[in-house]
């Protein structure tokens, strides 16, 4: 594409200083009109694609007659969920209040780790096993001991949201700090620079972009620790409801508590995405530019 906007803007050029040649400006305003059908195909694309799979999903369900109690339609679901809206409603802002709380404590420690990390050979080689090892350990497993020395509630469901969203955030800061050029941190250091300011002014701009992309991996598996708190030591929340549910064989009331959770994570995701295009807009200021000369703007 860019190549062939160039020969567009040659042959503009080669018509003279009045302006493009016509069958160049046809070419560039058929550019034009692709580029808005195709910014319009990716808008309508993920509906299309759910409302596919719900489609696909009510017809298999209907066409092998398959019980509610092994897998509801999604029409069984809409129904459960219409009916236990207000249960799903109180539930859901408990999951969603501990995914918050443990998910802005990994941003604060797994962001400060991850600078110390990045910024530190010494503390890179001798906590990145430990934090290897502390990741690779079962959440579930951690819960029972979070229950006896917290006891049921709130808090078990926070800590689990905060250790299963930490390391996502620690590694790829630190692989953003770490990876600034040697060549670069030379010539800083030649300029006068001290360690800190080059972490400053130029290891942090370098991690942004890591860091944004870890939380969007990290707000959405908060929730899968939530979830699993609440459905070991928990007296309120998603999973807590999900599991007296499923001691009634309500599996509608199992699956919309699935889409409920779903439908946060999706939302909480978007919100990471809105800031980090907002914030670190500067990183994709090259693929910009170039739809820009391409398109006008259009």
């Amino acid at each position: 594409m860019p190549d062939d906007n160039a020969a567009a803007l040659r042959q503009g050029a080669v018509a003279g200083d009045d302006g493009m040649s016509p069958e160049a400006m046809r070419r560039l305003e058929a550019m034009a009109a692709a580029a808005k059908r195709r910014r319009r195909l990716q808008a309508a694309l993920p509906w299309l694609v759910i409302i596919g799979m719900f489609v696909v999903w009510e017809a298999t369900v209907k066409a092998f007659q398959v019980p509610p109690f092994v897998l509801p339609a999604p029409t069984d679901i809409a129904a459960s969920m219409i009916k236990w809206w207000v249960p799903l409603l109180d539930n859901s802002w408990q999951t969603l209040m501990t995914t918050l709380i443990g998910f802005g404590l990994a941003i604060i420690f797994g962001l400060l780790l991850g600078i110390a990390i990045g910024s530190s050979t010494l503390l890179y080689h001798g906590l990145y096993p430990l934090l290897i090892g502390f990741n690779s350990v079962p959440k579930v497993a951690v819960v029972p001991i979070l229950v006896i020395w917290f006891g049921i509630g709130t808090v078990p469901a926070v800590i689990t949201a905060f250790m299963i969203s930490f390391f996502p955030i620690v590694v790829n800061v630190a692989t953003g700090i770490a990876t600034v050029e040697p060549e670069l941190r030379d010539v800083l250091r030649a300029l006068g620079a001290r360690h800190t300011d080059i972490i400053k002014k130029v290891g942090l701009p370098r991690a942004m972009p890591y860091f944004f992309a870890s939380l969007k991996i990290s707000i959405t598996v908060a929730f899968v620790g939530s979830i699993i708190a609440e459905t070991v030591a928990a007296n309120k929340g998603i999973g807590h409801l999900m599991i007296l549910a499923s001691s009634r064989f309500d599996v509608p009331l199992v699956f919309a508590g699935l889409m409920v959770t779903a439908v946060m994570g999706v939302l909480m995701y978007i919100a990471a995405v809105s800031i980090e295009n907002r914030t670190t807009g500067w990183a994709m200021r090259g693929q910009n530019d170039q739809q820009q000369m391409m398109f006008g703007g259009a």
